[in-house]
């Protein structure tokens, strides 16, 4: 039983929502499945206060899985804020992964087509520090209180590591060291540490502003790259771009244990709740449909992998015989979309069952 906490949200982020879990569906995968939801939209934050997400994330960490859709932030720093940020404190999410995959054909800008996974920090850094400014000579200066805790640099350090070695990818890049030895060396230290104790993980460190630059020369090799928090949040972008679209990836938000594996994880897409898409049935579907494969590809049991698979497959064979919506230059709607991937999901499984694979 793989049960899954879901968390509601707002304008086409919740229509997507709802296109995903038609595919994440027992009846679909053949699995037995338990959900339990959450509204998180921006209208239930500030009625309850942000007690909703409070409570989603409880149950997040009963239930290890959580599903979440795209929500509003209002910017008026006395409203009920971010709901990611809760989240991510209340469950101790530490780590955040992203993956640009090639879309089959669809021509990304750039000629990358090996996957490029972020494995960012998801707290310390810029995000969350204190900031203020003082008038000196005449002057107008600004003040930011970053910081970075070893055990956060560890865990990033160790799960990039990790997902290379599974994923067959060079750990490539890092943080600025050269300038920062102290602030930033102390990631530069838990990387190469665990470059001693993953031997067999291809190790290839660089400066950030040389990790720019190479990912356009190194389209033909898997990579994985660990940033600092507010480095991975625009590497991330970049990235997802590269290949053509952010809504051909989904993102994960992983909480480890005490031996650096994921605890809790909680997955969604990458884009925000789109407002001009609101409605319209145009919007893409993908990452929050990849969103519920990452989470049973994260599953103990085999039934619940052998379903991710067929998600990942579904998808991008849909789009690979032009089952496209319009932003991937395709006519299909997100409901023909979704429609397509149900269809491939529910063949591909019961053909591999018949094998007995």
């Amino acid at each position: 039983m793989v049960h899954v906490v879901v968390m509601e949200g707002d304008q086409t982020g919740q229509e997507l929502l709802e296109q995903a879990l038609r595919v994440f569906n027992a009846d679909v995968l053949g699995i037995p499945l338990e959900i339990t939801r959450f509204d998180l939209s921006l209208e239930n934050r500030r009625r309850t206060r942000n007690g909703c997400v409070y409570d989603a994330a409880a149950a997040m960490r009963q239930w290890r899985y959580g599903l979440k859709a795209a929500t509003i932030t209002p910017p008026e720093k006395d409203d009920v804020g971010s709901p990611n940020a809760i989240l991510r404190n209340e469950i101790s999410g530490t780590v955040i992964v992203r993956t640009g995959r090639r879309l089959p054909g669809i021509a990304p800008p750039v000629g990358v087509y090996a996957p490029i996974s972020v494995v960012r920090m998801a707290v310390d850094d810029a995000y969350g520090a204190k900031e203020w400014r003082e008038s000196v000579d005449g002057d107008e200066i600004a003040y930011r209180t970053d910081r970075i805790s070893r055990k956060v640099c560890r865990g990033v350090a160790e799960y990039a590591f990790q997902l290379a070695r599974r994923l067959h990818a060079k750990v490539f890049g890092g943080p600025k060291f050269t300038v920062s030895p102290v602030y930033e060396g102390l990631f530069k230290e838990e990387l190469d540490a665990a470059a001693g104790r993953y031997p067999d993980v291809t190790y290839e460190p660089q400066l950030i502003d040389a990790t720019y630059a190479l990912l356009l020369v190194k389209a033909g090799e898997a990579l994985v790259i660990p940033a600092l928090n507010r480095d991975g949040d625009c590497l991330s972008d970049l990235v997802l771009q590269m290949f053509g679209s952010i809504a051909g990836a989904e993102s994960i938000l992983l909480a480890l244990d005490d031996e650096w594996r994921p605890r809790v994880v909680m997955a969604e897409a990458p884009h925000g709740t789109a407002p001009s898409l609101f409605g319209k049935n145009i919007a893409n579907p993908m990452a929050m449909i990849l969103a519920t494969a990452s989470l049973l590809a994260h599953s103990e049991e085999e039934d619940a992998r052998t379903a991710s698979r067929a998600i990942y497959e579904a998808t991008l064979e849909a789009v690979a015989e032009g089952v496209k919506t319009p932003d991937l230059g395709g006519s299909a709607s997100t409901t023909e979309f979704t429609d397509e991937v149900v269809r491939r999901v529910r063949t591909k499984l019961e053909v591999w069952n018949t094998l007995g694979a």
